[in-house]
């Protein structure tokens, strides 16, 4: 009866947070952007004005390499709301992500990106549904023909690939711009890999979600820093993170190749016994010892990627370092320095 009681008083206590003045944290990840975060500052501060509800602006500078850390700055000493957290080089956006969960104090997170590819009008629609009682409401993207011919279908191919060999499901054609509640992101801090893939943690941790669709836009400034490498390398991440399909799948392949090897071995027995000595062609031995070192380089190379991220958990090193934390304290400007800040 006390878990009941305590239960119908938490989910009170939610609703109440909802429908009175939350806080949203806004986190953005930021690499090389200097030509779109003070257009996305302006935007943001233009959209969520009047709203009934009050929002903070958390920026994580990945390493940047260009005037990215030194606008950002500006922006935070001009706007109280805004924190700025600087790594001390290039950690990637899942780590970006991570660092701005981990530093968000909102009831509700919304992640997006400053490039304004995920529109900010939709901000409001997500707390719309997040008052309804959802803990994740997620862009769904309708129209992707803002995207390249390749990226919409090797996207396309990586959803489909990663739903069918994976007990976790991610909803198609959608990105990192979500709206989560607290709990959902206390949830997701809670997690302790270093190899994270976000969309799949996201999808992992379960919750009440909805989607809200959308037309993607173009890119309002900047180049996307996404080539077909670093996006192979990605989806690489998502597929061994949350699925063990490919080490059962050659573990199969082995099999198949050991009987058919079986096979051909009993057959050229039986012809040797029946019409005597054979003398095997240099052509056909050649191919099979080409095929079945390939097939085994293949097979240590899957298992050289699960290892290697165990290699990486087990060493415990931190998913990010903060170099410098730029807001605002009591009104006056404060920079804060922390080192090495991992959970």
């Amino acid at each position: 009866m006390n878990t009941v009681t305590q239960n119908e008083n938490s989910f009170s206590n939610r609703a109440r947070v909802r429908a009175e003045h939350p806080l949203i944290s806004i986190v953005a990840p930021c690499y090389n952007e200097a030509d779109s975060v003070e257009l996305f500052v302006e935007t943001i501060r233009k959209t969520v004005a009047g709203g009934d509800y009050g929002v903070e602006l958390v920026f994580v500078d990945d390493g940047s390499t260009d005037d990215t850390r030194a606008k950002l700055t500006v922006l935070a000493r001009i706007h109280p709301e805004i924190r700025v957290i600087s790594f001390s080089r290039n950690f990637g956006k899942e780590a970006a992500l991570t660092a701005g969960l981990d530093h968000a104090v909102g009831d509700a997170v919304v992640i997006m990106d400053v490039d304004l590819q995920d529109p900010p009008e939709l901000i409001s629609a997500f707390i719309e549904k997040w008052r309804e009682g959802f803990d994740v409401v997620y862009g769904a993207r309708e129209d992707r023909t803002a995207d390249t011919i390749a990226k919409r279908f090797t996207a396309e191919g990586f959803y489909r690939l990663f739903n069918k060999i994976s007990g976790v499901k991610i909803p198609e054609n959608t990105g990192d711009y979500r709206l989560m509640d607290r709990r959902v992101v206390e949830t997701i801090k809670a997690l302790p890999e270093r190899s994270r893939f976000m969309k799949g943690l996201f999808a992992w941790v379960g919750f009440k979600s909805v989607g809200v669709p959308y037309t993607r836009p173009v890119r309002a400034a900047g180049n996307s820093k996404f080539n077909f490498w670093r996006l192979w390398n990605f989806a690489l991440d998502g597929f061994v993170s949350f699925s063990t399909v490919p080490l059962r799948m050659w573990s199969y392949i082995g099999g198949v190749i050991a009987f058919l090897s079986f096979l051909y071995a009993s057959a050229i027995i039986l012809r040797t016994l029946i019409t005597g000595a054979d003398v095997p062609g240099y052509a056909s031995l050649l191919t099979f010892i080409l095929f079945f070192g390939s097939i085994q380089i293949i097979s240590v190379g899957i298992l050289g990627e699960y290892i290697s991220r165990l290699f990486i958990e087990v060493k415990r090193r931190p998913i990010y370092i903060i170099d410098e934390i730029y807001a605002h304290k009591d009104g006056a400007e404060s920079d804060q320095e922390l080192a090495s800040t991992a959970r």
